[in-house]
Protein backbone atom coordinates (compact mmCIF):
# COMPACT_ATOMS: atom_id res chain seq x y z
CA UNK A 1 0.00 0.00 0.00
CA UNK A 2 1.45 3.28 -0.89
CA UNK A 3 -0.28 6.06 1.48
CA UNK A 4 0.98 8.72 -0.80
CA UNK A 5 -2.10 8.01 -2.66
CA UNK A 6 -3.64 9.75 0.42
CA UNK A 7 -2.23 13.07 -0.71
CA UNK A 8 -1.52 12.68 -4.27
CA UNK A 9 -3.81 11.00 -5.44
CA UNK A 10 -2.20 12.68 -1.36
CA UNK A 11 -7.55 10.68 7.73
CA UNK A 12 -16.24 5.13 13.62
CA UNK A 13 -17.32 2.61 16.22
CA UNK A 14 -19.98 1.12 18.03
CA UNK A 15 -20.12 -2.18 19.59
CA UNK A 16 -22.07 -4.59 17.78
CA UNK A 17 -24.57 -4.81 20.48
CA UNK A 18 -25.05 -1.20 19.76
CA UNK A 19 -25.86 -2.06 16.12
CA UNK A 20 -29.77 -1.27 16.30
CA UNK A 21 -28.81 2.10 17.31
CA UNK A 22 -27.23 2.49 14.06
CA UNK A 23 -30.04 1.60 11.69
CA UNK A 24 -32.02 4.52 9.28
CA UNK A 25 -34.71 3.43 7.90
CA UNK A 26 -33.45 1.84 4.70
CA UNK A 27 -34.28 3.58 1.57
CA UNK A 28 -37.36 2.48 -0.28
CA UNK A 29 -36.01 0.48 -2.84
CA UNK A 30 -32.38 0.10 -3.59
CA UNK A 31 -30.67 2.67 -4.25
CA UNK A 32 -27.56 2.87 -5.93
CA UNK A 33 -24.44 4.67 -4.88
CA UNK A 34 -20.57 5.06 -6.74
CA UNK A 35 -17.99 5.32 -4.06
CA UNK A 36 -14.83 6.62 -5.23
CA UNK A 37 -11.39 5.58 -3.72
CA UNK A 38 -8.85 8.20 -3.29
CA UNK A 39 -6.74 4.99 -3.17
CA UNK A 40 -6.99 1.12 -3.76
CA UNK A 41 -5.35 -0.17 -0.85
CA UNK A 42 -5.01 2.09 1.60
CA UNK A 43 -6.62 1.14 5.38
CA UNK A 44 -9.26 3.74 6.33
CA UNK A 45 -10.41 3.46 2.89
CA UNK A 46 -10.85 0.02 2.04
CA UNK A 47 -13.41 -0.27 4.65
CA UNK A 48 -15.81 0.14 1.91
CA UNK A 49 -14.67 -2.80 0.59
CA UNK A 50 -14.85 -4.88 3.69
CA UNK A 51 -18.51 -3.27 4.26
CA UNK A 52 -19.57 -4.41 1.07
CA UNK A 53 -18.27 -7.75 0.79
CA UNK A 54 -20.30 -8.22 4.12
CA UNK A 55 -23.78 -6.54 3.36
CA UNK A 56 -24.10 -4.12 5.43
CA UNK A 57 -25.12 -1.80 2.72
CA UNK A 58 -26.96 -3.83 0.96
CA UNK A 59 -28.95 -4.36 4.08
CA UNK A 60 -30.27 -0.92 4.28
CA UNK A 61 -31.23 -0.63 0.53
CA UNK A 62 -28.22 0.75 -0.93
CA UNK A 63 -26.17 -1.01 -4.02
CA UNK A 64 -22.63 0.04 -3.89
CA UNK A 65 -20.76 0.67 -7.33
CA UNK A 66 -16.91 0.87 -5.95
CA UNK A 67 -14.41 2.75 -8.38
CA UNK A 68 -10.92 2.67 -7.52
CA UNK A 69 -8.40 6.10 -8.25
CA UNK A 70 -4.94 6.40 -8.30
CA UNK A 71 -5.08 9.39 -5.70
CA UNK A 72 -7.06 12.13 -4.15
CA UNK A 73 -6.72 14.93 -7.38
CA UNK A 74 -8.59 12.13 -9.58
CA UNK A 75 -10.76 11.02 -6.98
CA UNK A 76 -12.09 15.30 -6.65
CA UNK A 77 -12.11 15.53 -10.70
CA UNK A 78 -14.44 12.76 -10.93
CA UNK A 79 -16.73 13.97 -8.02
CA UNK A 80 -16.61 17.64 -9.79
CA UNK A 81 -17.65 15.86 -13.26
CA UNK A 82 -20.63 14.60 -11.22
CA UNK A 83 -19.51 10.42 -12.15
CA UNK A 84 -19.26 9.71 -8.25
CA UNK A 85 -21.82 10.24 -5.19
CA UNK A 86 -19.02 9.44 -2.57
CA UNK A 87 -15.13 9.81 -1.90
CA UNK A 88 -13.66 7.94 0.13
CA UNK A 89 -10.14 9.84 0.85
CA UNK A 90 -8.51 11.43 3.40
CA UNK A 91 -8.39 14.81 5.08
CA UNK A 92 -6.26 16.38 2.58
CA UNK A 93 -9.27 16.41 0.09
CA UNK A 94 -10.89 19.20 2.18
CA UNK A 95 -9.32 21.59 0.16
CA UNK A 96 -10.61 20.60 -2.97
CA UNK A 97 -14.12 21.85 -0.99
CA UNK A 98 -12.31 24.98 0.11
CA UNK A 99 -11.38 25.41 -4.03
CA UNK A 100 -15.22 24.71 -4.64
CA UNK A 101 -15.04 20.76 -5.76
CA UNK A 102 -18.73 20.40 -5.52
CA UNK A 103 -19.12 17.71 -2.10
CA UNK A 104 -18.66 18.01 1.42
CA UNK A 105 -17.37 15.72 4.48
CA UNK A 106 -19.33 13.62 6.16
CA UNK A 107 -17.25 11.91 8.58
CA UNK A 108 -13.82 11.70 9.85
CA UNK A 109 -13.29 8.09 9.72
CA UNK A 110 -10.20 7.69 11.02
CA UNK A 111 -7.96 10.02 12.91
CA UNK A 112 -4.02 9.34 13.13
CA UNK A 113 -1.53 7.76 10.69
CA UNK A 114 -0.12 4.56 11.56
CA UNK A 115 -0.69 3.31 8.23
CA UNK A 116 2.23 5.19 7.18
CA UNK A 117 5.32 4.44 8.57
CA UNK A 118 9.17 5.19 8.52
CA UNK A 119 10.93 2.21 7.49
CA UNK A 120 14.52 2.00 7.20
CA UNK A 121 16.85 -1.04 5.38
CA UNK A 122 16.19 -4.61 7.09
CA UNK A 123 19.97 -4.35 8.33
CA UNK A 124 19.68 -0.97 9.14
CA UNK A 125 21.61 -0.45 12.08
CA UNK A 126 18.44 2.73 13.20
CA UNK A 127 16.49 1.76 16.22
CA UNK A 128 14.57 4.59 16.76
CA UNK A 129 13.41 8.26 15.02
CA UNK A 130 15.64 10.11 17.33
CA UNK A 131 18.09 8.64 15.46
CA UNK A 132 17.15 10.16 11.83
CA UNK A 133 18.81 13.31 12.88
CA UNK A 134 21.18 13.89 9.61
CA UNK A 135 19.71 11.36 7.85
CA UNK A 136 18.86 10.99 4.83
CA UNK A 137 14.41 10.07 4.54
CA UNK A 138 12.63 8.87 1.19
CA UNK A 139 9.38 11.03 0.31
CA UNK A 140 7.68 10.29 -3.07
CA UNK A 141 7.71 13.74 -4.14
CA UNK A 142 8.16 17.35 -3.35
CA UNK A 143 5.05 18.76 -1.45
CA UNK A 144 3.58 15.61 -1.27
CA UNK A 145 2.13 13.76 2.73
CA UNK A 146 5.45 12.20 2.81
CA UNK A 147 7.56 14.94 2.13
CA UNK A 148 5.50 17.58 4.82
CA UNK A 149 5.39 13.91 7.61
CA UNK A 150 9.45 14.14 7.07
CA UNK A 151 9.25 17.88 7.72
CA UNK A 152 6.67 17.47 11.17
CA UNK A 153 9.36 15.11 12.42
CA UNK A 154 11.76 17.82 12.14
CA UNK A 155 9.57 19.97 13.73
CA UNK A 156 8.09 17.64 16.20
CA UNK A 157 11.75 16.91 17.29
CA UNK A 158 12.64 20.56 17.67
CA UNK A 159 15.78 20.38 14.73
CA UNK A 160 16.62 22.75 12.43
CA UNK A 161 14.67 22.37 9.30
CA UNK A 162 18.12 21.22 7.49
CA UNK A 163 18.42 18.46 10.10
CA UNK A 164 17.46 15.70 7.75
CA UNK A 165 17.67 15.62 3.57
CA UNK A 166 14.65 14.81 2.14
CA UNK A 167 15.03 12.22 -1.03
CA UNK A 168 12.48 12.19 -4.15
CA UNK A 169 12.25 8.86 -5.09
CA UNK A 170 8.86 8.27 -5.99
CA UNK A 171 5.94 6.29 -5.32
CA UNK A 172 5.38 1.80 -5.34
CA UNK A 173 7.23 -0.83 -3.32
CA UNK A 174 9.97 -1.16 -5.88
CA UNK A 175 11.36 2.65 -5.32
CA UNK A 176 11.60 2.12 -2.07
CA UNK A 177 13.37 -1.31 -2.34
CA UNK A 178 15.82 -0.18 -5.04
CA UNK A 179 16.74 2.85 -2.96
CA UNK A 180 17.31 0.62 0.40
CA UNK A 181 19.26 -1.46 -1.68
CA UNK A 182 21.35 0.77 -3.10
CA UNK A 183 21.80 2.58 -0.01
CA UNK A 184 20.36 5.92 -1.25
CA UNK A 185 18.35 6.87 1.24
CA UNK A 186 18.67 5.91 5.44
CA UNK A 187 14.85 5.69 5.61
CA UNK A 188 11.99 5.80 3.85
CA UNK A 189 8.02 7.31 4.35
CA UNK A 190 5.51 4.77 2.85
CA UNK A 191 3.05 2.38 3.53
CA UNK A 192 2.76 0.31 7.30
CA UNK A 193 2.00 -2.79 4.99
CA UNK A 194 5.01 -2.29 2.36
CA UNK A 195 7.18 -2.35 4.95
CA UNK A 196 5.76 -5.31 6.99
CA UNK A 197 5.78 -7.29 3.63
CA UNK A 198 9.67 -6.34 2.80
CA UNK A 199 10.39 -7.78 6.43
CA UNK A 200 9.02 -11.29 5.18
CA UNK A 201 11.67 -11.00 2.25
CA UNK A 202 14.48 -9.44 4.62
CA UNK A 203 14.70 -6.00 2.40
CA UNK A 204 13.09 -3.14 4.63
CA UNK A 205 11.44 -2.94 7.93
CA UNK A 206 8.90 -0.83 10.22
CA UNK A 207 11.15 1.45 12.09
CA UNK A 208 8.15 3.70 13.96
CA UNK A 209 4.49 4.64 12.62
CA UNK A 210 4.03 8.30 11.90
CA UNK A 211 1.20 8.31 14.00
CA UNK A 212 4.25 7.69 16.73
CA UNK A 213 4.85 11.01 16.40
CA UNK A 214 2.48 12.92 14.39
CA UNK A 215 -0.93 13.26 16.17
CA UNK A 216 -4.61 13.57 15.01
CA UNK A 217 -5.05 14.74 11.19
CA UNK A 218 -8.05 12.83 9.83
CA UNK A 219 -5.98 10.78 8.00
CA UNK A 220 -9.67 8.80 6.18
CA UNK A 221 -12.61 10.97 5.29
CA UNK A 222 -15.78 10.32 3.73
CA UNK A 223 -17.19 12.80 1.00
CA UNK A 224 -20.84 13.68 -0.30
CA UNK A 225 -21.42 14.52 -3.52
CA UNK A 226 -23.52 18.37 -3.27
CA UNK A 227 -25.96 16.54 -5.50
CA UNK A 228 -26.35 13.70 -3.50
CA UNK A 229 -26.88 15.79 -0.18
CA UNK A 230 -29.65 17.87 -2.45
CA UNK A 231 -31.38 14.53 -4.15
CA UNK A 232 -31.17 12.13 -1.88
CA UNK A 233 -30.31 13.28 1.58
CA UNK A 234 -31.65 9.64 2.97
CA UNK A 235 -29.44 7.48 1.09
CA UNK A 236 -26.33 9.24 2.73
CA UNK A 237 -28.08 8.43 5.78
CA UNK A 238 -28.41 4.78 5.54
CA UNK A 239 -24.51 4.89 3.71
CA UNK A 240 -23.28 5.99 6.86
CA UNK A 241 -25.10 3.96 9.07
CA UNK A 242 -23.66 0.78 7.06
CA UNK A 243 -19.97 2.56 7.12
CA UNK A 244 -20.25 2.87 11.29
CA UNK A 245 -21.82 -0.90 11.45
CA UNK A 246 -18.67 -1.78 9.21
CA UNK A 247 -16.04 0.01 11.22
CA UNK A 248 -17.76 -1.87 14.17
CA UNK A 249 -17.07 -5.30 12.88
CA UNK A 250 -13.79 -4.21 11.63
CA UNK A 251 -12.41 -3.48 14.93
CA UNK A 252 -14.10 -6.59 16.96
CA UNK A 253 -13.67 -9.27 14.20
CA UNK A 254 -9.87 -9.84 13.27
CA UNK A 255 -9.64 -12.86 11.31
CA UNK A 256 -12.84 -11.74 8.90
CA UNK A 257 -11.15 -8.39 8.32
CA UNK A 258 -8.34 -9.40 7.59
CA UNK A 259 -8.78 -12.10 5.49
CA UNK A 260 -11.16 -9.62 3.55
CA UNK A 261 -8.68 -7.11 3.15
CA UNK A 262 -6.10 -9.34 2.16
CA UNK A 263 -8.08 -10.19 -1.14
CA UNK A 264 -8.24 -6.18 -1.30
CA UNK A 265 -4.76 -4.90 -1.06
CA UNK A 266 -3.24 -8.44 -2.30
CA UNK A 267 -1.00 -8.79 0.57
CA UNK A 268 -0.84 -11.84 2.54
CA UNK A 269 -2.91 -12.37 5.60
CA UNK A 270 0.48 -12.94 7.39
CA UNK A 271 1.37 -9.10 6.45
CA UNK A 272 -2.35 -7.68 7.30
CA UNK A 273 -2.75 -9.34 10.55
CA UNK A 274 0.60 -7.48 11.88
CA UNK A 275 -0.40 -4.28 10.23
CA UNK A 276 -4.42 -4.75 11.60
CA UNK A 277 -3.06 -4.69 15.37
CA UNK A 278 -0.49 -1.36 14.56
CA UNK A 279 -3.79 0.62 12.60
CA UNK A 280 -7.11 -1.02 14.35
CA UNK A 281 -6.68 2.18 17.50
CA UNK A 282 -7.03 4.44 14.02
CA UNK A 283 -10.92 4.53 13.51
CA UNK A 284 -12.99 6.93 15.63
CA UNK A 285 -16.70 5.56 17.03
CA UNK A 286 -18.83 7.85 15.48
CA UNK A 287 -17.67 9.64 12.39
CA UNK A 288 -17.12 13.07 14.34
CA UNK A 289 -15.00 15.72 13.48
CA UNK A 290 -11.99 16.36 15.29
CA UNK A 291 -11.20 19.77 16.64
CA UNK A 292 -7.15 18.66 16.57
CA UNK A 293 -7.24 16.92 13.42
CA UNK A 294 -9.29 20.16 11.84
CA UNK A 295 -6.61 22.79 13.02
CA UNK A 296 -3.75 19.92 11.98
CA UNK A 297 -5.67 20.00 8.66
CA UNK A 298 -5.79 23.63 8.34
CA UNK A 299 -1.92 24.21 8.66
CA UNK A 300 -1.11 21.64 6.65
CA UNK A 301 -3.05 22.99 3.85
CA UNK A 302 -0.72 26.03 3.11
CA UNK A 303 2.35 23.88 4.17
CA UNK A 304 1.43 21.25 1.41
CA UNK A 305 0.68 24.65 -1.03
CA UNK A 306 -2.94 23.21 -1.40
CA UNK A 307 -4.06 26.51 -0.37
CA UNK A 308 -2.57 29.97 -0.35
CA UNK A 309 -4.60 31.00 3.26
CA UNK A 310 -6.16 28.52 5.93
CA UNK A 311 -9.88 28.46 4.97
CA UNK A 312 -12.70 28.54 7.60
CA UNK A 313 -12.91 24.88 8.19
CA UNK A 314 -16.35 24.62 9.51
CA UNK A 315 -17.36 25.41 5.91
CA UNK A 316 -15.71 22.37 5.10
CA UNK A 317 -17.89 19.67 6.64
CA UNK A 318 -20.94 18.69 8.30
CA UNK A 319 -22.28 16.15 10.94
CA UNK A 320 -25.85 16.60 9.91
CA UNK A 321 -26.12 13.01 7.96
CA UNK A 322 -24.50 10.97 10.88
CA UNK A 323 -26.97 7.89 12.62
CA UNK A 324 -28.17 9.36 16.21
CA UNK A 325 -25.89 6.82 18.48
CA UNK A 326 -27.64 7.48 22.05
CA UNK A 327 -25.19 5.93 25.23
CA UNK A 328 -22.40 5.59 22.93
CA UNK A 329 -19.28 6.73 24.61
CA UNK A 330 -16.69 9.81 23.31
CA UNK A 331 -15.07 8.82 20.14
CA UNK A 332 -11.78 8.63 21.78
Amino acid sequence: MSMDLLRGMVRPVLALALGSALLVHPVSADTTIIVGKAAATADPIIAVNVGDQLGFFKKRGIDLKIVDFTGGGKMTQAMTAGSIDIGDGAGTEMAFTAKGVPMLAVCENTSTLPFLSIGVPWDSALKSKEELKGRKIGVSTAGSLTDWLAQELARKEGWAPDAITRVTIGNGTSSSTAAFRDHLIDADIGGTSTFLAMAEKQIGRVLVPVSDYEGANASGVLFASNRLIETNPGALRAFLAGWLETTAFIRTHKAETVKIESGVTGFPESVMSKEYDIVISMFTKDCKFDAESLATLRRSFVELNLLSAAPDMAKLYTESFLPETPGAEAQH
